[in-house]
């Protein structure tokens, strides 16, 4: 049996604020977007080189899932952006404005710093040590 993980739903605002945020801030490739009703798309962005895993950007769809919009994880951090090149891809942070949370520090399992999307939810910017390489 063969089991991954392929989409991760992110609640959003706004499909195309969270679009322009992951596509132009983050360099994310928009994946999918497909118009499923009038209000209703299936709206999938991946980091550049990513085949296993996407984002869904949903829409909230009522009140209950407006309060989520930023803080899906009650306060923790909410993703990990791995990568294989941490200072261009911190610099592209400072560069593009986006809100660091926690400067870079270097931990026993590789480089890391928290950053805030565009709706305040958490990330970790990885570069793995050698030792636990992606």
């Amino acid at each position: 049996m063969k089991q991954k993980i392929a989409h991760i739903a992110l609640v959003v605002e706004d499909y195309d604020k969270a679009i322009e945020f992951y596509t132009k801030k983050l360099n994310f490739d928009l994946v999918e977007d497909t118009a499923l009703s009038d209000i209703k798309r299936w709206v999938l962005v991946a980091p550049k080189g990513s085949t296993e895993c996407c984002l869904l950007l949903a829409k909230a769809a009522n009140n209950k899932q407006k309060g989520r919009i930023g803080n899906q994880t009650g306060g923790r951090v909410f993703l990990f952006l791995y990568t294989d090149n941490f200072q261009r891809d911190y610099q592209n942070l400072i560069d593009q404005e986006i809100n660091i949370v926690r400067t870079p520090v270097q931990e026993t399992y590789g480089t890391v710093a928290v950053f805030e999307d565009l709706y305040g939810n958490l990330w970790d910017l990885l570069e793995p040590s050698v030792n636990n390489s992606i």
